[in-house]
C-alpha cells in the first residue's frame, strides 16, 4: 500500500513538472491581459489585481481586430482547403506506390526555414502585382500546411489494408472512386489530424504576413505589432491580443481533440 502511494505521489510530481512549465507562460498571459500597464510592470509581480477589461476594449474597438480576424480567416481556410485538394491524392500516392523519395522531399521542404522562401515569393509577387493579397498569403501559406498534410496522411493511408480497395475495384469502382469512397471515409481522423494541425500552423505564421501583407490584407499576428511603438509597448493590450490569437486555435483543438487522438495512434505520424 504504502509503495501504491509513494508511486502516485511521484507520478504526480512528474505531471507537475510536465505541466507547470507549460502553463505558466498562458496562465501568466491571461492574468496580464486583466492588468494595467502599472500591474504588469510592477515588481514584484502583483499576484492580486483589479482586473480591467480596457485591455480587450482598445484591442476591439480602437483597432480593427475583427477584420484581421476574418483575414486570418480566409487565408489558413482556403490554405488548408487547397492542400487537401493536392495533398490527399499526392499522400495516397506516396502510400501506394512507394514513392519515398517524393516524401522525403516534401518533408525537407517543410523542415527549410520559411525565410529561405520569402524572397523567391516577394519578388514573384511583387512582379505579378499580387503583393497584398490574399493569393499570395495564401499560396505562401500552402508551403507550411501542404507538407503537413501530405506527410501527416501518407502515414495513415499506408495503415488502410490495400484489400479493401481491391475489393472495391473488383466490383467494378475504378481506383479514382476507391479512394473517393473507401480510402477517405476510413482516413477521416487522419484528416481531422492533418487539417487541425496545419490550420494552427497557418493560423500562428507570422513571417510570410509581415512581408507578403499590408493593411488591406494584414492578420492576426502582425495585428500584435499595433500596439508596439518606439516608445514603449503596451503590454496589456498585446496580452490582450494574444488571447483573442489564440483562444480559435485553442477551441478547434478542443473540439476535435477525440479525432486528433484517434488519428494520431492509428498511424497518422508514422515514419
Amino acid at each position: 500500500m504504502r509503495i501504491s502511494w509513494i508511486k502516485k505521489g511521484l507520478f504526480f510530481v512528474l505531471v507537475l513538472a510536465i505541466v507547470i512549465p507549460v502553463l505558466f507562460p498562458l496562465l501568466w498571459m491571461l492574468a496580464s491581459s486583466f492588468k494595467t500597464q502599472v500591474d504588469i510592470v510592477a515588481w514584484p509581480p502583483r499576484l492580486v489585481f483589479t482586473p480591467t477589461l480596457q485591455n480587450y476594449e482598445r484591442v476591439f474597438r480602437e483597432q480593427n481586430f475583427l477584420k484581421y480576424f476574418i483575414n486570418s480567416s480566409i487565408v489558413g481556410i482556403s490554405a488548408v482547403a487547397f492542400s487537401l485538394i493536392m495533398g490527399l491524392p499526392a499522400a495516397y500516392s506516396i502510400a501506394r506506390f512507394k514513392q519515398k523519395r517524393l516524401s522525403i522531399f516534401i518533408l525537407v521542404a517543410r523542415l527549410m526555414p520559411g525565410i529561405s522562401f520569402l524572397m523567391p515569393w516577394y519578388i514573384i509577387f511583387s512582379r505579378l502585382k499580387l503583393m497584398d493579397s490574399y493569393v499570395a498569403l495564401i499560396l505562401s501559406h500552402m508551403l507550411i500546411t501542404l507538407p503537413i498534410i501530405v506527410w501527416i496522411m501518407s502515414s495513415y493511408f499506408e495503415t488502410i489494408p490495400i484489400e479493401m480497395e481491391e475489393s472495391a475495384m473488383v466490383d467494378g469502382a475504378t481506383r479514382q472512386r476507391a479512394f473517393l469512397s473507401v480510402v477517405l471515409p476510413i482516413a477521416g481522423p487522419g484528416i481531422v489530424t492533418s487539417v487541425t494541425l496545419s490550420f494552427i500552423f497557418s493560423w500562428n505564421n507570422f513571417m510570410f504576413s509581415q512581408v507578403l501583407s499590408m493593411e488591406k490584407t494584414k492578420t492576426l499576428p502582425i495585428a500584435i505589432y499595433n500596439f508596439v511603438s518606439y516608445a514603449e509597448v503596451d503590454w496589456g493590450a498585446v496580452m490582450a491580443a494574444a488571447v483573442a490569437i489564440m483562444a480559435p486555435a485553442i477551441i478547434l483543438t478542443m473540439i476535435f481533440q477525440k479525432y486528433v487522438v484517434k488519428g494520431l495512434t492509428m498511424g497518422a505520424v508514422k515514419g
